[in-house]
């Protein structure tokens, strides 16, 4: 590429001349390339040691003047084709010029300008077509990675980091660079060069690690090995890349969603030294993600940047430090000290911002009015300006209402966007046309415990006035520190929530500490619109919904009638119409039903969203992935906390047991109603840190008894009937049978537990629980959990294939990991369709993985074991569309298969049968298909054709036994069966009948009688493709001999069913027409020159003895006007010459069009019957191969769908010269 001008003054230290002119010169890096002895070894060396080879690319080109003894570098390439073109250039455009100028400095000059102005105009090009540009050094070693290790385009750098690989005991310096996909190390010392390629879809495990052997290292762990990298600058930050770029591989591995770069990530002001766009972009994403974590806020929402500050707190009466944030839609604050004070403030609730009088006491300090009249004065702002200029910025973006211009079905999928229809803006006539939702239900406005106790008498007992205490206690709360979005959150706030929430407040305060009031208020009408899309649609999710609705705390009175069932129905239903995928899962039935007891409708429907989406993370999809990912969590704290019990539990293996209904249902379904939603409270404000200190309490409160168990059973009884025993005695509701407790309670029952001194005691044990340390867990048994679930997926389908095919489990297990492996490249490197459509979880393993037509011509061509030389395109694609069933344009795993088995391990038979109807329709696409005058006659079956089906069978069966060396007098009567010649015993015994009757009673499968007739062109066809089979066998020379005679015989049984077909009578005997036998062709061919031509000139042969056949002018006339199949001059024309559209006379006469013999056709049977009289065709068929040598072979390649890198330095230099 062209680099702005530079001084360079050492010109041939380090760099070998190897073309010039008076002006310019190009030189190539010692070390680079072939040679060098060495000083090239030392070089390269250096380079990969130092770095120089990315701040000095292999190739460059110099300016030169005669009268100066300084040059100047003017470009520079990775490749030695980019630089030639760059070479070519300056030759065909520069040199002339320049050569009329008669000062040197006024060619620097010109030079210099001309340059620079090229740079301009291609970075203006790159601004204008939104490509951000990196700098200069960053864009040297991205194009190195892709040079060194064969990666496409598509692949894009992150970073690179100088650092040590221990390959055994040796380290070895080099070069780490992490890409998109790949973990990739290289590095050249003395010329030994160590190349490393680990896709992160394949990395099970990330640890940074201290020992003696490998100080402070990074340990990367796939399936089969472990690799260690030592000596980095800075490791804290490497491994936080690598944490982000592993967690985006099982994000892929998930979803079958390929990385977007984030297109509206703001451009700094100056090109950041050493800094990727990318990089950029990844740490933007993790600022994001933990500042939603931690003020609960939308996937959408982007932090816009942060500032220390102190917030002026009332209640208090003191400054408290912390930071402030900003973003597109909130201002948030949070304390530096935890727990002394949060505050969030939705733009859309802001009403003023200035700033206010700066003093000595309060300086730079602004002051935010909202619309419910609170105050809020921060202060100690460094760039006070400029956040209220962003603050302004981001206020004009807020529409007034809560609405405004966006459509509430925005917040949908792409996949269930496109199917829903936007409804019309007028908001009280899409009123006016709801059937199942409108403001008139009892639950559209309050919550079903309300619509039960709303008629009860008011209770006046201790428990109704502790709970009327407990209301009082917020209503003072509310007035010192706010209520709604707006209010201060202190450890006050805390301490009122462990206490539990009341009753009339609890839906109030879930959907505050969830984050949800946020999201419901920006989409207004949102639910109701869904719910009239959703209902009367029917799914697998629907039909779940409603088998699970009555079994949802069936206990409860609330969901004993109608009214409860309804409300539960819409609220699932729209939810799995929003998100189809995860649609509805089992748990999410009960989690629904509490909030519905507490929330009306839409306020429970967007507490879901809260929990699906946000709170709880994958723990609603299909394979429950987040549940056991916080499983795996659980099991490490357990063993943190306490390790004894660890131990005594594994081996009764109850952990993982146990703990996954735990966290599915917030121990819903597992303890009494009111002591589970005093957990939920907590949960709704502390997060899951709540949940793993309760479990971790559970386990410590019965750890003598469980240390005492001999068995699985008896452990969980020991926790079913505890945790049935957590009581709140706080209560005012009645009591709620808990159907658990009702079928695990014993003559004994435990002592009761109060459910506060749980939380209490949870709290006091395992309270130094921090969100950020569950989350750095969860990451790491994300890679475990996520690849434990593909090995289980790769087990199952190799034991449904097992079944299938004759391949070993090894074997399989190969073949599905490069099946997948094509189907996961084409997520981050692109196809003709996106992963996303060709992955679909909700089939069954063998089928949820498909390739395209591209991706299964890559493994035909490196796996199957007919390759046919530049035919092999065309085989791959006619057995695609063999395979492709549904014509989909997409094969999966158990096609792939199929196809692949009965190439290896089917019999002769078989194989051969396969390779028939690659060369018959639907294998054959339009394209190939025959011409119209084939299609009309092949395709329509004379009514005389069955009275000549005898007689060719017997023709054929002849042709047999003469080709064998049998005598006609030992001919016997030949008859057909599915896979072979058999023959017919005179006498038929019982044996005969029964069999006969066991096949009719077998279900119709395909035999060979069903194949339909092969017509001449597609039989040429086949004689190509086995031609081009035979081009690499030892055997080669006796292959296309025994081709050519097989051509030979069934181009003459060919004519002959012909003339029967054509009702033709004849006087001669039938023998006259069975050609001589094999030992005679073998002599007239052996005469004829190459075995290459031989089949070409049977071909001929056979055509021009049969056209002398006919004895009546109306047969000569047919045969004329169709016997044009093709015939080569002899030795003119090689077979791999024939082109599809080929026609091919006699010795003497001229190509002509493509009218073909629409008649002459053979059968499979007469094709099988004439390959077996050639042994070098049966040895070849039943000949059993091998596919570990291909599976080896293509694992060998660092990756198959890589592009080659650039020409080799060698060919260049030839092309050159």
């Amino acid at each position: 590429m062209w680099i702005q001008p530079e001084e360079v003054l050492l010109v041939g230290a380090l760099w070998v001349s190897e073309r010039a002119n008076p002006f310019f010169i190009l030189q190539r890096r010692r070390g680079h390339g072939r040679g060098g002895g060495l000083s090239g070894l030392l070089v390269g060396t250096l380079d990969v040691v130092l770095d120089s080879s990315a701040r000095a690319a292999p190739y460059r080109i110099l300016l030169q003047t005669a009268d100066s003894q300084i040059y100047w570098n003017i470009a520079c390439g990775s490749s030695r084709k980019e630089i030639t073109e760059h070479w070519d250039w300056l030759e065909s455009n520069l040199l002339q010029t320049i050569s009329m100028f008669d000062n040197d400095e006024d060619v620097t000059t010109f030079i210099k300008g001309k340059i620079c102005g090229i740079i301009a105009e291609e970075s203006r090009l790159k601004q204008a077509g939104g490509a951000e540009e990196d700098c200069g050094k960053f864009r040297e070693a991205e194009l190195k990675m892709r040079r060194l290790f064969g990666m496409p385009d598509e692949e894009k750098l992150v970073n690179y980091y100088s650092c040590s690989y221990w390959k055994g005991r040796v380290p070895r310096q080099g070069w780490l660079y992490l890409s998109v996909n790949h973990l990739c190390f290289y590095s050249f010392l003395l010329g030994k060069e160590v190349t490393l390629v680990v896709p992160w879809t394949e990395v099970t495990q990330l640890e940074k690690n201290s020992t003696l052997v490998f100080p402070e290292s990074v340990r990367v762990s796939t399936r089969h090995t472990e690799h260690f990298f030592s000596m980095l600058l800075n490791i804290n930050d490497t491994f936080k890349l690598m944490e982000q770029l592993a967690n985006i591989a099982m994000r892929q591995l998930l979803d079958n969603e390929a990385f977007a770069a984030d297109r509206s990530l703001p451009k700094p002001c100056k090109t950041l030294k050493n800094v990727s766009a990318l990089k950029r972009d990844l740490d933007a994403r993790a600022k994001n993600e933990r500042y939603r974590l931690m003020f609960r806020l939308t996937q959408d929402e982007r932090l816009d940047g942060h500032t220390d500050c102190t917030l002026w707190t009332p209640f208090a009466k003191m400054h408290v430090v912390g930071q402030l944030f900003i973003s597109n839609n909130y201002i948030c604050f949070n304390s530096r000290e935890e727990d002394l004070c949060q505050l969030i403030i939705p733009l859309r609730e802001v009403s003023i911002v200035e700033k206010a009088d700066s003093s000595s006491v309060l300086p730079s300090p602004v002051s935010i009015s909202t619309k419910n009249k609170m105050n809020f004065l921060f202060a100690n702002l460094k760039d006070r300006d400029f956040l209220v200029q962003r603050i302004s910025d981001f206020l004009q973006r807020t529409p007034d209402s809560s609405w405004g211009d966006t459509s509430p079905l925005s917040l949908l999928g792409p996949s269930a966007s496109s199917s829903i229809p936007l409804s019309s803006p007028g908001g009280s006539e899409s009123v006016h046309r709801r059937r199942h939702y409108h403001p008139d239900l009892p639950t559209a406005s309050q919550g079903l415990l309300q619509l039960y106790h709303c008629n009860a008498p008011e209770d006046l007992g201790p428990k109704a006035m502790k709970e009327k205490m407990k209301e009082e206690s917020w209503n003072i709360h509310f007035s010192e520190f706010g209520r709604g979005v707006c209010m201060y959150r202190t450890s006050r706030t805390r301490e009122l929530v462990l206490n539990g929430i009341p009753e009339r407040l609890r839906g109030e305060l879930w959907l505050l500490f969830s984050g949800a009031q946020n999201e419901m208020a920006n989409h207004s009408g949102y639910y109701g619109d869904l719910v009239e899309q959703a209902m009367g649609l029917c799914s697998l999710a629907t039909e779940e919904i409603e088998r699970d609705l009555h079994r949802s705390m069936p206990e409860h009175r609330a969901f004993q009638n109608e009214t409860g069932i309804a409300a539960l129905r819409r609220v699932l239903t729209a939810y799995a119409h929003r998100n189809p995928g995860i649609g509805y899962c089992q748990a999410m039935n009960i989690v629904t039903s509490v909030l519905l007891l507490y929330c009306p409708e839409e306020e429970a429907f967007w507490l879901l969203v809260a929990l699906c989406e946000r709170m709880l993370p994958d723990y609603y999809n299909t394979r429950v992935v987040g549940a056991l990912v916080d499983q795996g969590v659980f099991e490490e704290l357990t063993r943190a906390f306490l390790p004894l019990l660890y131990e005594h539990m594994q081996e009764l293996g109850v952990i993982s047991t146990i703990s996954l209904s735990w966290f599915l249902t917030l121990f819903l379904s597992v303890m009494p109603f009111d002591s589970a939603v005093l957990l939920v409270d907590c949960f709704f404000y502390e997060g899951i840190k709540v949940i793993f200190q309760v479990a971790l309490a559970v386990l410590h409160n019965n750890m003598d008894a469980l240390l005492s168990c001999s068995d699985e059973g008896e452990a969980m009884t020991i926790l079913g009937r505890y945790l049935d025993n957590v009581v709140n005695k706080q209560t005012v509701a009645p009591p709620i049978p808990h159907l658990h407790a009702l079928l695990t309670c014993g003559d004994d029952p435990p002592p009761e537990i109060d459910v506060f001194d749980l939380i209490k005691s949870s709290y006091e044990k395992f309270g130094s629980l921090r969100s950020d340390v569950i989350e750095q867990m969860r990451f790491k048994q994300r890679l475990k959990v996520i690849q434990s679930l593909e090995d289980t997926a790769k087990r199952s389908v190799v034991r449904a294939m097992m079944t299938e095919s004759a391949f070993t489990i090894e074997e399989l297990e190969e073949l599905y990991c490069l099946f997948k492996s094509k189907h996961m490249t084409s997520c981050y490197w692109g196809s003709s369709s996106s992963a996303a459509e060709r992955h679909d979880p909700s089939l069954p393993y063998l089928e949820q993985y498909r390739i395209d037509p591209a991706q299964f011509s890559q493994l035909f061509t490196a796996l199957a074991p007919w390759l046919c030389g530049s035919h092999t395109p065309t085989l791959s694609a006619r057995l695609f569309r063999l395979l492709d069933q549904n014509q989909d344009g997409l094969v999966n795993f158990k096609e792939f298969i199929t196809g692949l088995s009965g190439m290896y391990h089917g019999d002769m038979t078989e194989k051969l049968k396969l390779l028939y109807k690659l060369h018959l329709p639907p294998a054959l696409c339009p394209e190939e298909a025959e011409s119209a005058l084939e299609a009309t006659h092949f395709f329509t079956e004379d009514a005389s054709q069955g009275d000549h089906e005898s007689v060719l069978l017997w023709i054929d069966a002849t042709v047999f036994a003469l080709q064998w060396g049998q005598s006609e007098n030992q001919v016997q009567v030949y008859r057909f069966t599915s896979d072979q010649y058999v023959i017919s015993d005179k006498v038929k015994d019982y044996r005969y009948y029964l069999r006969m009757w066991a096949r009719e009673k077998e279900p119709n499968t395909e035999t060979i009688k069903d194949l339909p007739k092969m017509n001449q062109e597609q039989f040429i066809d086949l004689c190509k493709t086995l031609y081009n089979m035979f081009s690499e066998e030892p055997l080669e020379q006796q292959l296309y001999h025994a081709i050519a005679t097989v051509a030979s015989l069934l181009l003459r049984i060919g004519e002959v069913g012909k003339k029967f077909h054509n009702g033709s009578k004849r006087t001669e005997d039938a023998d006259a027409q069975v050609p001589p036998p094999a030992p005679q062709r073998e002599e007239g061919l052996s005469k004829g020159g190459s075995s290459e031509a031989q089949m070409c000139r049977v071909l001929a042969d056979a055509q021009l003895e049969v056209a002398a056949l006919p004895t009546s002018d109306e047969e000569a006339k047919d045969d004329t006007s169709v016997s044009s199949y093709s015939v080569v001059s002899s030795g003119s024309l090689q077979c791999e010459d024939i082109a599809d559209d080929t026609v091919l006379i006699g010795c003497d006469e001229q190509r002509r069009g493509s009218v073909l013999d629409a008649d002459w056709s053979i059968t499979f049977e007469q094709v099988l019957a004439s390959l077996l009289t050639e042994p070098p065709l049966v040895d070849y068929f039943e000949k059993k191969r091998d596919i570990q040598s291909k599976i080896a072979a293509c694992k060998a390649q660092r990756a198959v769908e890589r592009q080659t890198s650039s020409v080799s330095d060698h060919e260049l230099t030839q092309n050159s010269v």
